[in-house]
């Protein structure tokens, strides 16, 4: 069974958008990247996820901890955060389409947090904010068989993993099946999910700009619910994963250097070529750090040069 959703203009537009930025990243960067770029969105990733649910520690925090230093800070928040930096570091091995994953990756997050992490809900929720009630989630007797219903949808090859990714996130928080951590569940899980078709998002920190637009988030979840689809939440959250890949590529510019570059160039290119041709490769790049880096790569004698001017040609040697 799929959950209900429609395929709007916006939902292809945006598919269209996040597969040219995937494009990039993969044909434009570093076929390995950075250790240093994933620690730091690693980071980001827990801050997010965790100051949406009320942690109070800061990234500087965050990052003591994972070099295993000492923290001062509430012995909740502090705990919230050790669980997450051990669920992350585990992110590749989590099985997408397995109950059982999910409930382990559940009960280390929620580990001393809550008695009955790893299970689902035994007892009726409803979501509360101020004095009304926004949710009232599904009865505990269903849960189960909704979420193996889910992760059956996961299994179906038909359907866009962009797309799959968003429908489970709403789902589960649709269904709410644990007592506490659902939001970081869905959060997490639908990292989980794109990285089995995209690796690119292990380096992803999409939960940052869900934090900075935290009221449209939540905006997003209760127009689904409204309307019994999830396609309101389908488009926040592509265009959250657009806009978080749009950050990374600017990001990858930055800090690329001209080695990296080079060497990347060498990897994707076996035949003559020209500066023009290397800027096609470095879109971002200007023509003289083109020049720069054309040079470098001759003087490291990794590039032969003949001609002269508009007329140069290259070759790796």
């Amino acid at each position: 069974m799929i959950p209900p959703y429609d395929i709007t203009s916006k939902i292809l537009k945006l598919i269209t958008y996040i597969s040219v930025s995937i494009g990039e990243v993969n044909a434009n960067y570093l076929s390995k990247q950075s250790p240093q770029l994933r620690k730091q969105n690693r980071i980001k990733t827990i801050h997010s996820s965790l100051q949406i649910e009320g942690n109070t520690l800061s990234e500087e925090q965050i990052m003591a901890l994972i070099e295993k230093k000492h923290v001062i800070g509430p012995e909740k928040d502090i705990l919230e955060v050790l669980n997450a930096i051990r669920v992350y570091d585990k992110l590749i091995t989590y099985k997408k389409t397995a109950s059982s994953s999910f409930l382990a990756a559940h009960k280390e997050l929620m580990q001393g947090l809550i008695s009955d992490a790893g299970k689902y809900r035994k007892q009726g929720v409803g979501i509360v904010k101020g004095d009304k009630v926004e949710h009232v989630a599904t009865p505990f007797e269903n849960v189960p068989f909704l979420m193996n219903d889910l992760f059956k949808y996961l299994e179906n090859k038909d359907e866009l993993t962009l797309v799959k990714s968003c429908v489970f996130h709403y789902e589960m928080e649709f269904i709410h099946p644990f007592i506490d951590g659902n939001g970081r569940m869905g959060r997490l899980w639908q990292t989980v999910i794109l990285l089995s078709e995209y690796p690119i998002f292990e380096f992803l920190s999409f939960e940052t700009l869900i934090s900075q637009t935290q009221s449209d988030y939540y905006k997003a979840l209760s127009a689904s619910d409204s309307i019994g689809k999830s396609t309101p939440f389908i488009e926040y959250m592509l265009d959250v994963i657009d806009k978080s890949l749009k950050q990374l590529l600017n990001y990858n510019n930055r800090i690329l250097k001209d080695v990296d570059r080079i060497d990347y160039f060498i990897s994707v290119c076996s035949t003559e070529f020209t500066r023009k041709d290397y800027m096609a490769i470095f879109k971002d790049i200007s023509s003289a750090t083109a020049s720069r880096d054309l040079k470098k790569g001759v003087d490291l004698c990794l590039f032969s040069v003949s001609g002269e001017m508009n007329k140069t040609m290259y070759k790796v040697i």
